[in-house]
């Protein structure tokens, strides 16, 4: 039985999950969702997952408009996993009513304790902690990865409900109309050398050179892919990031996310 893994990745964090995931799984497709989210999603395969990062406590813009694209069978067994350096929240449950939606029904829903990534709000972890929560990830793989082989029905993880019913709930939605514009925070210092890295690895097309400067264009997905991949630590977001270490996977390439 062949599954398609669908993902969405900026630091590389889930990206290393949907890789190890196929790996575990074997006869499995992996596609980028930034990719492939203006052709068409007609998913054939037996089973569909989708691993993506929690943003302001729920799913990404981009993963809102992915589902609206999909066409799944009512057979097919959906499942996701999402990443989160914070708090998960109630992320799985919105998920569950975007494909509710659509008809489909989200049947195993898992969260996975990355390396947070979000850095207006706090630093990078240490290199011993970070190994750490890569070595749990690695085991937690093998054990998501038996229930989807078997195709088995499993609760959509979350944080404690009321936790999840104040971010997710309340505080999710008005967040989530301010992320197209909150790239009004990033501007560029003195370290600049027009490298176009930041324009080449935003997924949705954000930024543009001007003056031999990025522009931010104000469809942002606050995935600060643009921040932590600058060779230079030359983007920042307002006065908070200009002192604070930047991440991503060790395991991910720069050209993976291209």
């Amino acid at each position: 039985m062949k599954t398609t893994l669908y993902y969405f990745s900026a630091t590389g964090n889930s990206l290393k999950v949907t890789r190890d995931l196929a790996g575990v799984l074997g006869n499995t497709k992996v596609v980028s969702i930034p990719k492939h989210i203006g052709k068409s999603i007609d998913v054939k395969t037996d089973a569909v997952g989708l691993i993506f990062p929690v943003y302001m406590w729920g799913p990404p813009l981009i993963i809102a408009r992915f589902i609206k694209k999909m066409k799944v069978r009512k057979d097919t067994y959906v499942f996701a996993i999402v990443t989160y350096g914070g708090l998960s929240a109630g992320t799985l449950p919105i998920l569950s009513k975007l494909f509710q939606k659509k008809g489909i029904r989200l049947k195993a829903g898992f969260t996975m304790l990355m390396p947070g990534n979000y850095t207006p709000f706090y630093n990078a972890m240490p290199k011993w902690l970070q190994k750490f929560m890569f070595n749990r990830e690695l085991k937690r793989i093998k054990r998501i990865a038996n229930i989807v082989r078997k195709r088995k029905r499993h609760r959509l993880e979350q944080t404690f409900f009321l936790i999840s019913w104040i971010l997710s709930g309340l505080l999710h939605g008005k967040k989530a109309l301010q992320i197209p514009v909150m790239d009004k925070g990033f501007w560029v210092d003195e370290n600049c050398n027009s490298c176009r890295i930041c324009e080449k690895v935003c997924p949705v097309k954000n930024i543009r050179m001007k003056n031999k400067r990025p522009s931010w264009l104000h469809h942002c997905e606050q995935c600060l892919a643009c921040l932590h991949w600058c060779p230079k630590k030359a983007i920042q977001w307002e006065k908070r990031t200009k002192k604070r270490r930047r991440y991503h996977h060790p395991k991910v390439k720069l050209s993976d996310l291209y």
